[in-house]
């Protein structure tokens, strides 16, 4: 039995380009989520295609994590929503859970060009530098992935997430685009129905053709840089224990391992979101 962790974010679907489409409350955020409740179930859908007894986690890693509707997700999946999750994005991952993790709906690291809605956990993370390796969130979810053993089979999202998909694994890696950015709040997208369907088909082959690739490790001891938009955030991330300040915006830390650094990386994104 194929045990899968299928994580799904919202800006790398098909049609969504604008933050309102991300955000609850706003008219349209309806309609984007089902758009990636509809991929999440076109993928789920593929897996099981190739391996009916297939067991499928669907991890909801959008925002507040409760934006997949439940009860129009395949009901041959479970669903992981709500937070705070201990490991965020990648809670659930550990020794022997999962044999294989898919992304659906990823978006380009902070500061990608030509990417919708590009950035890494949050607006204010600028960068981060892992031993000296600048990842967004595909290489960092997909490290944390890693450090379990767990390969990541499969990737979907725009032109840039493509190109991200490469130089984090090197070729091997299975991507499906979905779409083609033209700015910041601009893409070209294939039709929804489109991009399910070639999901589907990608995500059964993923599970029928296993790719050649292993899972994405990091060398211990683990030394992180995170660049921040603002000092006075920085002034924040600063109370962790083990900080470094390299500059205004800068801070670099190490932990013993890629777990322990992925988890200092989560707190920093909540305090950065503390009002000043």
């Amino acid at each position: 039995m194929t045990k899968v962790f299928v994580a799904v974010d919202i800006e790398g679907v098909a049609g969504v380009v604008h933050v309102d489409e991300g955000s609850p409350g706003n008219p349209e955020y309806e309609r984007a989520r089902r758009l990636m409740t509809n991929e999440a179930s076109a993928v789920v859908a593929g897996i099981l295609d190739a391996d009916p007894d297939a067991k499928v986690t669907v991890a909801d890693v959008h925002g507040p994590y409760r934006n997949i509707i439940p009860e129009l997700l395949d009901e041959r999946a479970t669903l992981l929503r709500g937070k705070p999750r201990h490991f965020g994005m990648m809670d659930g991952i550990d020794d022997g859970t999962y044999d294989r993790a898919i992304f659906i709906g990823v978006h380009g690291q902070s500061g990608s060009d030509d990417s919708v809605l590009s950035h890494t956990f949050t607006g204010t993370i600028l960068d981060v530098k892992v031993n000296g390796k600048s990842w967004g969130e595909l290489g960092l979810n997909a490290a944390m992935a890693g450090a379990y053993g767990v390969p990541v089979v499969l990737v979907s999202g725009d032109q840039s997430v493509v190109a991200e998909t490469e130089r984090v694994f090197g070729p091997g890696v299975p991507t499906v685009q979905v779409k083609t950015s033209r700015g910041h709040l601009t893409s070209e997208s294939m039709h929804p129905h489109v991009a399910c369907r070639l999901l589907r088909e990608a995500a059964a082959e993923a599970i029928r053709n296993v790719p050649n690739v292993g899972p994405l490790t990091v060398d211990n001891p683990v030394t992180v840089e995170v660049t921040l938009n603002r000092p006075a955030l920085a002034d924040l991330a600063g109370m962790i224990d083990g900080m470094e300040r390299i500059d205004g915006r800068t801070l670099r830390f190490s932990r013993p391992d890629f777990p322990n650094a992925y988890r200092v990386l989560r707190l920093i994104t909540v305090l950065c979101s503390t009002p000043l």
